[in-house]
Order: C-alpha cells, then structure tokens, then sequence
C-alpha cells in the first residue's frame, strides 16, 4: 500500500534515501493495491530531478480541478531523474499503485515490466440502496498532462510485456544492459 504520507513519510525518506545511491532501481508495484496520491508525488518527488506536474484530479463536485506535483524539495537524498528506473506491474497492481507507475511511464521517466494493471483510475463514493446492493459511482476522474487520459478500465499497459513472475527477472536484465552500455 502507499499509506498516506503521515505514516509512510518516513520509512519512505530512508528507503529512497538508501536507494539513491544506486546506479538502478527496480520498484516492486506487482501486489500493491494503491494508496494515497499524496504519496505518489511524495515517491515520485524522488525519483525526478525537479518540479514536475504528475496529475490531474478532475472533481464532479463543484466541477473543479486539484492538480498534483512533485515536491520542490524532499527529505534526504534524491535517486534522480537520470539513472535507470524500472516499475514491475501485475494485474493486481491498482489505483494510486496504477498512478504511480502511469504518472512515470507517461513522463519518459520509467519502463514498466510485467502485466497490464487493474485499471483503477475513478475514485468512487458508494451508496446503500438497499440492505444487500451498493451503488457504486465515480466522483471524479484522474488526466494525466502528458497524455490527457488515464488509466481507467484499460490499466497501465506495459513497456516490456511478461508474466508478473518472471518481471524482477527481466527487469534485472534490462538494467544490466543499461548499464553495461
């Protein structure tokens, strides 16, 4: 999950502060089942080399926007937006999971590697209508700035198709070639 940033804030600063010192990194996005979009652009922040527009929330209600970036500053060390970075996906990957790996891929700044994720892109509100039916209905809807579209339904389709369980695999490779070159 990506908890909401006043519980992962700071076991997040020290795994990307450890891990900027690699020369590549692989994030593991294949069983997480999404989170918090503050907590996107708080991981994404670290993974960029400045500012950058991540996100749009487009709101039924009051028909109005909230865009979302990454931060100006963070916390400890940067990876950057330079090295090699790759994102593993799995049809169980879903909702901020999905933005976070659609937000990197739209960017340049990530391959993904694995499955098509789950396509959760709407935040919904239920509502009981009676005692056993739940009306589900999306209160809004993401559009990312460089594509202007989203996730939804479709999922983030992968860079390098594969099975989940031979993604870590073929992105190890990846790497290595990369930075072999």
């Amino acid at each position: 999950m990506l908890f909401p940033l006043d519980w992962a804030a700071e076991p997040l600063t020290a795994a990307l502060t450890l891990a900027s010192r690699a020369r590549a990194l692989i994030v593991d996005l294949r069983d997480n089942r999404g989170g918090d979009p503050d907590t996107v652009a708080f991981v994404c922040s670290y993974l960029l080399d400045e500012r950058t527009h991540l996100n749009t929330m487009y709101w039924r209600s009051g028909d109005r926007t909230e865009q979302s970036w990454s931060l100006p500053h963070v916390p400890g060390a940067r990876f950057g937006g330079s090295k090699p970075l790759y994102v593993l996906s799995s049809d169980r990957t879903f909702s901020a999971a999905d933005e976070l790996a659609y937000d990197l891929q739209q960017l340049g700044r990530a391959v993904v590697v694995g499955e098509s994720t789950r396509g959760g892109a709407h935040p919904c509100r239920g509502w009981t209508v009676h005692p056993h039916l739940e009306a589900t209905v999306p209160t809004g809807r993401a559009v990312n700035p460089v594509s202007g579209t989203n996730w939804e339904g479709a999922g983030v389709r992968p860079d390098v198709p594969c099975p989940a369980a031979k993604s870590l695999g073929h992105a190890h490779e990846l790497a290595l070639a990369r930075l072999a070159d």
